[in-house]
Formats: structure tokens, C-alpha cells, sequence
């Protein structure tokens, strides 16, 4: 194997470029992933645009499935050359933050470096690959934490049909979770991406038995209703907010899940909320909310706000794999386009501009994949 490995770097805002890179080496607690497919999320469309700060020749990316090349000696119940993935989010499990119940917001590893003072509480921090450490937009990655954080994929099952599970699916279904959703509820999900798309599908295995998604594009709203969607809006057709407020006879939604991150998105699942009801947040904000008081009933209203950044973890990822191997959902389907990794300044502009009624992009580092 060669000392040497391609991978898709930061070099400044509005710049990603492939670079040579020398592959990792592997420590005690580690595994070094041969990546079959990776993808493009939007958080990587951010840091591409300067609006989320990464250090220059940081390796991008964080949705690895691939194939175990080696693994560190102190790492059990894994074979080299096994299938597996790992969460975009990847903590250690050992600290405070971890045993709080809330493993996404680990920065234990930051303590020795002055980073983390509470013990491992540190916003985000469980966001390791692409944000804190080299990613998986590579041919190879190196996994932390790796018995804590690698699950087997399933025999079966395609790399396109799991590749949405270290983020996008678990992003998704992470804010139908934080909704709050009983059985018989009525949700609206704004922005059908495939973050909001995911969040349908999550709405659907929850219970909720009138879902209304949100969005401006014709084609993803079909696709909404293969995911679990009873009515689709486009807000290019129609004022969303009296729309919604109409279909529940001025009673307002159960539940409401932002998944874009925008003023607009986040106000109007406010407004179209009942009195206790809860707004999911799913998004990545570039600029400070403003919470308009009528629609928050002047603080008055019980509502429940819920923020959240995705769920990692090997057990995070078996229960996902379990839902794809299950066929409850599909979500192979959001894979629209192929790139090999060598075209990936190519796949950046095609997903950062949204043509082509790009989803998901497929990745594949090595050649004849």
C-alpha cells in the first residue's frame, strides 16, 4: 500500500481542492477505513463558503462507509477487510457529556489542549471528521474511538442504501425524535432536502398520521410522498402559513421540524405551531434568529424548541442499519448522482448549486468501485 492518499482539502472560502496527502497512522484505539463511498452534505457547502470555520488542509467530509484496512491493537469485535460505517459524529463515550445522555457535545479528547474545560462539554464537539480532524472525502480515513464507533453494515446491503445513515438519516430522524411525535399527530416538515426528507421518514415510523411537507421544489415534494408525506406544499404556490392553518381548522400543528436553517423556514414553523406544541430544529443558522413575539405568544405559549446535532455511536448506526435492512424506508433513492473522487471539485459545484435535481452525491475514492 502506497504511503500516500488523495483527499479533498480546505484551502480557503470558496476553495476545496483534491491534495496528496500522507494516510494516516493508526493508534491503539483507532482504525484506519479503506473508504468505498462517501457523499457531499451541506455543512461541507458552509465550510466550502466561509461560513463554518475549519483550519486550511483540513480533509472535508464525514459520511464514511467503507471497508476496515487495519485496525489498532486495542480495538475488539472487528475483523480487518469487514464492511462497516461510522457516524459522522464520533465521541469517545467517556466523558461527562457522554454520560449526560448528550455524546454529540464530547469534547473530552479537547481537555488536554485548554479547548474543553467542562469535562468534555463542548458544543458540536462530537463532530469530529471534517470539522476537528481529517474527513472522509479521502480514499482513506482514520476512525477515533474506533469499538465505540464502527458498526458492521449488513450482508446485502449496497453502499448507496447505508450511505445515509452516518448523517443525513440520522440527522433526520434525530429531529422527528426531539418533535416529541405521538401517534395520531399532525407535522409539518420545512424544506424537503435530504435532511427534511429523512425527517418525513421519520415522522412516518414515529406515528404521525398527517404529514405536510414543505418546499419549493416540485420534484422533491413527489419524493416526499414516497418518504410519508399526506400533503405537499410549494411555497411558490401558496402562503404556506395560512395554508397549514386551514388543514388543521386554525388549531396549528402538533409538531413543526425546520430542516434548512434559515429566518423564514424557522419563523413559519413557529407560526403554524399549537399552543405546547414543538418546533424541531434541524438546521445550520448562518446569521442570528429573531423569534417574532406573536407567534411565540409573547414567551407565554408552551412551546418546546428543540435543537439538536445528529446522534453517533456504533449503536446509533445499528439501529439505522436495522431500519434500511427492514426496507421500512429507502433511502437509496436520495443517491441522484455518481463522482469519482478525483471530479469532486466538479461534484461540489453541481451540489453547492443545486442543478440537475442533485440529492445526494456518491463519492467513490478507488478506481473500478
Amino acid at each position: 500500500m502506497s504511503s500516500m492518499m488523495k483527499a479533498a482539502v480546505f484551502i480557503q472560502p470558496g476553495r476545496i481542492e483534491l491534495a496528496d496527502k500522507p494516510i494516516p497512522d493508526v493508534g491503539p484505539n483507532d482504525a484506519l477505513i479503506r473508504i468505498t463511498t462517501t457523499t457531499i452534505c451541506g455543512t461541507d457547502v458552509h465550510i466550502l463558503k466561509g461560513e463554518y470555520p475549519v483550519a486550511k488542509g483540513l480533509t472535508i467530509g464525514h459520511e464514511p462507509v467503507g471497508t476496515i484496512e487495519k485496525l489498532g491493537s486495542a480495538v475488539r469485535g472487528y475483523t480487518e477487510g469487514q464492511r462497516v460505517i461510522a457516524g459522522a459524529i464520533c465521541p469517545t463515550f467517556t466523558s461527562y457529556a457522554s454520560q449526560d445522555g448528550y455524546p454529540s457535545q464530547d469534547g473530552s479528547y479537547l481537555i488536554h489542549t485548554g479547548q474543553c474545560g467542562g469535562h468534555g462539554y463542548k458544543a458540536t464537539a462530537g463532530w469530529r471528521f471534517g470539522n476537528l480532524i481529517d474527513g472522509t472525502q479521502a480514499e482513506y480515513v482514520l476512525v477515533p474511538d474506533a469499538q465505540a464507533n464502527l458498526a458492521p453494515v449488513p450482508d446485502g446491503l449496497s453502499d448507496e442504501q447505508v450511505l445515509m445513515c452516518p448523517d443525513i438519516m440520522s440527522t433526520g430522524f434525530k429531529g422527528a425524535e426531539n418533535a416529541n411525535i405521538r401517534i395520531g399527530d399532525t407535522v409539518v416538515i420545512f424544506a424537503q432536502g435530504p435532511i427534511g426528507l429523512c425527517a418525513t421518514a421519520g415522522a412516518r415510523l414515529m406515528g404521525a398520521t398527517t404529514i405536510i411537507a414543505v418546499d419549493g421544489n416540485d420534484h422533491r415534494l413527489e419524493i416526499s410522498r414516497t418518504m410519508g408525506a399526506d400533503i405537499t406544499l410549494n411555497f411558490k404556490n401558496c402562503d404556506v402559513v395560512d395554508e397549514i392553518m386551514k388543514l388543521t381548522g386554525g388549531r396549528g400543528v402538533d409538531a413543526a421540524i425546520e430542516a434548512l436553517g434559515t429566518q423564514l423556514t424557522f419563523e413559519s414553523a413557529l407560526r403554524v405551531l399549537k399552543p405546547g406544541g414543538t418546533l424541531s430544529s434541524l438546521g445550520v443558522y448562518s446569521s442570528d434568529l429573531k423569534i417574532p413575539l406573536a407567534a411565540f405568544a409573547a414567551g407565554l405559549g408552551d412551546h418546546k424548541i428543540n435543537t439538536a446535532l445528529c446522534p453517533g455511536g456504533k449503536e446509533r448506526m445499528r439501529r439505522l442499519l436495522n431500519v434500511v435492512q427492514s426496507g421500512r424506508v429507502d433511502l437509496g433513492v436520495l443517491v441522484t448522482h455518481h463522482f469519482k473522487l478525483d471530479d469532486i471539485v466538479a461534484a461540489y459545484e453541481l451540489f453547492a448549486n443545486q442543478r440537475d435535481g442533485v440529492l445526494k452525491i456518491a463519492i467513490k475514492p478507488h478506481s473500478g468501485q
